[in-house]
């Protein structure tokens, strides 16, 4: 199917969503802004967290820094400290880094939201849209699961989502169109999807029927090398330690080779024998 002759049916699909989305869509605080700064933040922590846990955090975060300003101003060390449990570290690094790079003053324009460290295409598009209101297309795993189910009859690839989004996407209103995408991908077409309550079920190619291949399962969060990274973060968060104490007290091997790679990950600075967060 050419995604240029889609026309007939994106209209009945659009008008459905919206009007499905303008009953049940999520009212999140970062929907309430449209300051680039506070919407970066909301993306970065999204990525790879459940929104659920990024609420409190995303909250307390803007407390202790609420501008790119005072952001950009604060150590790694303090950064790293505010963003806590929230996990991926490194999210937290390079949101410092794009303070600090933008002085201060996050961009709108896709091309210099790309070029920040850590901002990828989807950051990019999200950032520009949801700030600005510009139709620009993009596709996270919720966008890519309607789109594609409803107009390839398949989870569709981020090339693919982006090319559909872009065919079909109303001319107005794009950032309600993607948090109403989002939406429906987050809450009934899932992984898993609830079709007896989709408001798009009469325009979807796939009827809950999704051929693409399953995607690839994650090791277990308790046996990875991301619990151990997390747990030497969590006590060095708390008190500069040495690897001697640190391999006692979480009782893992790795501990020596997974302290290296966070030292690697400009994450923690070794002090002689003792590590120690950034300043």
């Amino acid at each position: 199917m050419s995604l240029y002759t889609l026309e007939p049916r994106s209209r009945t699909f659009r008008a459905r969503l919206l009007r499905w989305y303008g009953r049940h869509g999520r009212d999140l605080p970062w929907r309430r802004t449209r300051e680039p700064y506070r919407i970066l933040v909301s993306e970065v922590m999204l990525q790879q967290t459940p929104v659920g846990r990024v609420l409190p955090a995303f909250a307390s975060f803007l407390r202790r820094f609420p501008t790119a300003g005072a952001l950009a101003r604060a150590s790694l060390g303090d950064v790293l400290i505010a963003w806590g449990t929230l996990g991926y570290p490194r999210r937290a690094r390079d949101l410092h880094r794009s303070a600090q790079i933008a002085r201060g003053r996050i961009p709108t324009a896709v091309g210099a939201l790309d070029a920040l460290p850590g901002v990828g295409a989807y950051t990019a598009g999200a950032v520009a849209c949801f700030s600005t209101g510009a139709a620009v297309a993009f596709a996270d795993t919720n966008v890519r699961r309607v789109l594609g189910r409803v107009m390839l009859g398949r989870t569709a690839t981020e090339r693919e989502a982006t090319e559909i989004d872009s065919a079909v996407m109303p001319a107005r209103d794009a950032a309600r169109w993607h948090h109403a995408l989002m939406d429906l991908g987050a809450t009934v077409c899932t992984s898993r999807p609830h079709c007896d309550v989709c408001p798009v079920f009469g325009a979807c190619a796939s009827k809950g029927v999704d051929t693409a291949p399953a995607p690839r399962r994650q090791a277990a969060f308790a046996t990875s090398d991301r619990r151990v990274r997390g747990a030497i973060m969590r006590e060095i968060r708390s008190s500069p330690r040495s690897i001697a104490w640190l391999s006692r007290t979480i009782g893992d091997r790795r501990v020596p080779r997974l302290a290296e790679t966070l030292i690697q990950d400009a994450l923690i600075v070794s002090d002689g024998p003792v590590l120690r967060l950034p300043t």
